[in-house]
């Protein structure tokens, strides 16, 4: 994935999130909240693990190339977050010679 400069342009074309060695299931940017920004969910065995990081979190994000991860901080926690891209098969990659009916 190419790196942009900032955290949150880096979100805004992201389709797949990694937090603390988790994979996040869901996670969604809601630009009109300052508190909540980000939310993230993601499952941790059995338990269901949820993630708030507000603007001002997002925006003092640093990425930290070595381990291709933003590292977050909130309130005393410190997180370590990757953003990822989903493998998406071309179109151009399938044969539509016919099969035979089937």
């Amino acid at each position: 994935m190419s790196q942009a400069d900032t955290l949150l342009a880096t979100l805004k074309t992201t389709d797949m999130l990694e937090i603390d060695g988790l994979y996040a299931w869901h996670f969604e940017l809601r630009g009109d909240q300052a508190e909540h920004l980000l939310s993230i969910e993601a499952m941790d065995g059995s338990t269901r693990r949820q993630w708030r990081f507000s603007r001002a979190a997002v925006e003092k994000a640093r990425y930290e190339a070595a381990s291709d991860t933003w590292i977050l901080t909130e309130g005393e926690r410190e997180h370590r977050l990757k953003c990822l891209e989903a493998l998406v098969a071309s179109s151009e990659d399938v044969d539509l010679e016919d099969d035979g009916g089937l």
